[in-house]
């Protein structure tokens, strides 16, 4: 059991924009009605919305030790069946709506708007004792490699992110990001292992019915990727009265130090806090953070190791970094590291892989008081005429440079291509990154788009742009 939900029975757990809740002590009744259903230990998939039903299925099949596989509800159907011919589940929770796309399916349970499907699969693959769920990494693509999660990964990373953001049973946190996606569901775990009342809603950050039901109900949280600060302050943000606002927080990608910056000036300014944090599906969610009171003072660094972790550096000789202010690749080691990958059916047996240790992929430095800096993605890198180029590095330039326009670098060594949303600026990001990077202009060819390509968690599709390689 992943939360011991009895304890705030009385309490308000979910509350959408339409009127409709449950309480704590509804969702104990729901996820018996559930395990009465389903009968015993097995595979399900979750496609997944930010509704009452999508978020109680789930929070019933963890606690019930079902085995919830998450998607996004918008996963296009020949996708979605090649999953389930890959991993068959024995279920399938989803949209009423869409039950009409598997017709021979009979249904064993409906609530909230939700229904719960029998596929035909019995109990076809061996589940590990301890595996709780399966995450993808890569938003709605359909590809078959999820993430391993245990009841422990999710329980002890949940604790930790409560401890952090000192959360309590007073908070209304709001829905900005999928809850399929890891950091939109870690802050469900979290706030429901505090008895709080989460805000339910499937509208975005630019639909004005999502600022009323905020304002409405006093939300007093909200998170969001660096996308969605970007767009924030497109929406002129800074000038909302948002008085029952206390908590921002980030993930997802780096912050441009200008934009870390405007959003840590705000929150000292209005006295709420704006906090940092560093993570990936590898280590359930969460793995580091900067503390709201040095947002100012460490603006750029992600932080910290989150209570129960730490971080270390290593070397291109896998030796430990001892000294500051030297880019390594980024190692974290703690409880709610997971247990590796599943890529077919038959990896669902696999036990511990990782054993605690995760080497992110990540280059980063640590500075003299031992807050870390994320540089780039150890892959995110070119060979232009023999110099090495972070990509990563070059996307911030450009979006510190021009402020609001919308950008991703990528390419092969030798050719680096410039995707940007404002062909009135094409020329000038050229001219900037060639002599910012003292390369060659030649090096450099800028694609003009009318958007750059994103998951449903706001992140860029790398792999869409390389279609626009010539």
């Amino acid at each position: 059991m992943v939360w011991d939900l009895d304890k705030y029975s009385s309490r308000m757990a979910l509350l959408d924009e339409y009127g409709s809740s449950l309480t704590y002590c509804e969702l104990v009744e729901m996820g018996k009605h559930i395990a009465a259903a389903v009968g015993e230990r097995c595979l399900v998939f979750a496609l997944c919305e930010n509704t009452l039903g999508s978020i109680a299925g789930y929070v019933s099949f963890l606690n019930a030790g079902i085995v919830p596989v998450l998607l996004s509800a918008q996963l296009e159907q020949e996708l979605l069946q090649n999953l389930l011919a890959v991993y068959k589940p024995k279920y399938l929770w989803l949209p009423i709506g869409q039950r009409e796309h598997f017709q021979g399916m009979e249904s064993a349970f409906c609530e909230y708007g939700y229904c719960l499907l029998r596929t035909g699969y019995g109990n076809e693959y061996p589940l590990f004792p301890e595996l709780a769920l399966l995450l993808t990494t890569s938003g709605s693509t359909g590809s078959p490699k999820f993430v391993r999660q245990s009841y422990r990964n999710i329980r002890s990373n949940a604790e930790s992110i409560a401890e952090y953001l000192e959360l309590n049973e007073e908070e209304r946190p709001i829905t900005t990001l999928p809850m399929n996606y890891t950091y939109g569901l870690s802050i469900l775990n979290s706030h429901l292992l505090v008895g709080a009342t989460i805000l339910v809603t499937d509208k975005g950050l630019m639909q004005r019915e999502f600022w009323n039901f905020f304002k409405e109900q006093r939300a007093t949280s909200f998170g969001g990727v660096p996308y969605t600060y970007e767009m924030l302050e497109r929406l002129r943000f800074f000038r909302m009265d948002l008085p029952s606002l206390h908590t921002m927080t980030q993930a997802g990608g780096k912050l441009t130090v200008e934009l870390h910056k405007k959003y840590a000036e705000y929150a000292a300014e209005k006295g709420t806090k704006f906090v940092v944090m560093y993570g990936q599906c590898e280590a359930t969610a969460r793995m580091g953070y900067l503390p709201a009171d040095k947002a100012i003072e460490k603006c750029g660094s992600m932080g910290i190791a989150i209570p129960g972790g730490k971080f270390r550096l290593i070397d291109e000789n896998g030796e430990t970094v001892e000294k500051p202010l030297i880019t390594g690749e980024l190692v974290y080691e703690g409880p709610n590291v997971t247990l590796g990958y599943a890529e077919c059916g038959e990896d669902l047996a696999k036990g511990d892989e990782r054993h605690g240790i995760l080497e992110t992929g990540d280059m980063a430095q640590f500075d003299a008081d031992g807050y870390f800096y994320i540089a780039g993605r150890k892959k995110r890198f070119l060979k232009i005429y023999g110099n090495r180029v972070n990509l990563d590095e070059v996307d911030q330039l450009i979006k510190g440079q021009f402020n609001g326009l919308d950008c991703a670098s990528a390419g092969v060594d030798d050719h680096m291509y410039l995707f940007v949303t404002d062909n009135a600026v094409a020329d000038a990001v050229k001219e900037f990154i060639a002599s910012k990077t003292g390369l060659n202009p030649a090096a450099f060819k800028v694609v003009v788009m009318d958007k750059i390509p994103k998951n449903d968690a706001g992140k860029t599709l790398y792999g869409e742009l390389e279609k626009h390689y010539m």
